[in-house]
C-alpha cells in the first residue's frame, strides 16, 4: 500500500459492495483520507456507524459526500485534493437497465465522462473504473452502457498525458449487492424453493477481495489506456446453487423460472477481436489502448499483420468449478461463513 501512503483516495458509488470491500481493504493501512462519494445519504449514513463501531480508531480517515456522477458540480465539490479515484458509480442490474436503457447511459457513459473530466481538470494521478463482462458482445442495455463506458475510458486516455485512465472488466462477484446467492440463502431460510434462471447458464465467479486485487493490480501495473481483465473460475448456475444447498445441509427444490430480459447463456471477458493484441500476464490480460490517430493510411502500408494466437475468453471455455470447487470457493466468504453460523445457531 506504500503507493497509498499519505493520499486520498476518492471512490464513487462508494457505499456499494465494492466500496465496502475497499475500505475492508485499505482502512487500517497508512492512507490518509477515503472519500465515499454517492447519492444515497441512507447508506452513508448506514456505512458511518459500521465503521464507527468496527474500526473507532481510524473511521476518522473516512469522508463522506453526497452526490451524484451524472452532476459535474457535485463531482467537482468532492474531487478537491483527491489523488486516486476508483470509479464503481453505476447501474448495474440488467432488467432494469433494459426497461430505462437512458438512465444506464446517463449513469454508465455519461456520468463516467464526468467522473475523468473533472479529475483531469483537477490534476488526479490515476483513475481505475470498473466494468463487468457484458460489456464485451454485449446484448442488453446495461452491457452496452458499460462497453460504451470503456470506450469512453479509452478516448479519455488518449487525451489525458498526465493521469493514467486504466478499466478493470470482471465477472459476477459472489454475494455482492444484489447477486443471486444472498436471495438463495434468503429462499434457503424460508424453505422455499431456490428460483434459477437457467440451470445450465454458466457465469464467472470471484469475491470482492478479487474484484479489489484486480483493480490494484490495475492501479500498479495498468498503463493508460489498458483494459485489464482477471483470468476467473466460471461454473453453472445450477452447480452454485446446488453447492449452496449442500454448505447448507437444505433439501430446497431448484426451480427454473426461464431467462431474464436481456442474459446471455455465458459471458465473455476477452473478446476474439481483443485478443488480436491482448498480451497475457499470468493471471491476468492486459488489452493495451489502441494509439493509432484517424490518419489510417499509413497503418496499411507499414501496419502489422501479426496475431496473438490467444482466442475468446469466456465462461464456458475457461476453468469450470465442480460442486466441491464451488463450495471450497464460496466458504471462502466471510459473508457465507457467517450466514452459516448464524443457520447452524437456528437448528
Amino acid at each position: 500500500m506504500s503507493a497509498f501512503t499519505g493520499k486520498t483516495l476518492l471512490i464513487t458509488g462508494g457505499t456499494g459492495s465494492f466500496g465496502n470491500a475497499v475500505l475492508n481493504r485499505f482502512l487500517k493501512t497508512d492512507i490518509c483520507e477515503i472519500r465515499i462519494f454517492s447519492r444515497d445519504e441512507k447508506k452513508q449514513d448506514d456505512m458511518r456507524h459500521a465503521f464507527q463501531q468496527s474500526d473507532p480508531e481510524n473511521a476518522g480517515k473516512i469522508k463522506f459526500y453526497i452526490g451524484d456522477v451524472r452532476d459535474r458540480n457535485s463531482i467537482r465539490d468532492a474531487i478537491h485534493g483527491v489523488h486516486f479515484i476508483f470509479h464503481a458509480a453505476a447501474l448495474k442490474q440488467v432488467p432494469s437497465c433494459e426497461f430505462f436503457p437512458l438512465e444506464a447511459v446517463r449513469t454508465n457513459v455519461l456520468g463516467t465522462d464526468n467522473v475523468l473530466s473533472e479529475a483531469i481538470d483537477a490534476g488526479v494521478e490515476a483513475a481505475i473504473c470498473l466494468s463487468t463482462d457484458k460489456a464485451a458482445y454485449p446484448i442488453n442495455a446495461m452491457g452496452t452502457s458499460k462497453a460504451m463506458m470503456e470506450k469512453v475510458v479509452v478516448a479519455k486516455s488518449r487525451s489525458s498525458s498526465r493521469m493514467k485512465i486504466c478499466c478493470t472488466r470482471y465477472g459476477n462477484v459472489m454475494c455482492s449487492r444484489g447477486s443471486v446467492i444472498p436471495l438463495w440463502i434468503e429462499q434457503i431460510k424460508a424453505g422455499k424453493p431456490l428460483t434459477v434462471t437457467e440451470p445450465s447458464m454458466t457465469r464467472f465467479i470471484m469475491s470482492l477481495d478479487e474484484a479489489v486485487d484486480l483493480v490494484l493490480f490495475a492501479f500498479e501495473h495498468g498503463e493508460n489506456g489498458d483494459i485489464l481483465v482477471q483470468k476467473a473460475p466460471a461454473c453453472t448456475i445450477e452447480t452454485q446453487a446446488k453447492a449452496l444447498l449442500e454448505l447448507f445441509h437444505a433439501d430446497n427444490p431448484i426451480r427454473k423460472i426461464g431467462i431474464r430480459h436481456g442474459e446471455k447463456m455465458y459471458e465473455t471477458l476477452l473478446t476474439n477481436e481483443e485478443c488480436a493484441h491482448a498480451v497475457d500476464l499470468g493471471s491476468f490480460y492486459r488489452v493495451p489502448c489502441d494509439k493509432r490517430d484517424l490518419n489510417y493510411d499509413r497503418y496499411f502500408i507499414t501496419g502489422d499483420a501479426e496475431r496473438n494466437t490467444l482466442r475468446e475468453f469466456n465462461s464456458s471455455n475457461t476453468e469450470q468449478l465442480d460442486i466441491e470447487q464451488t463450495k471450497r470457493k464460496l466458504l471462502s466468504l466471510a459473508y457465507i461463513r457467517d450466514e452459516l453460523a448464524a443457520w447452524e445457531e437456528r437448528r
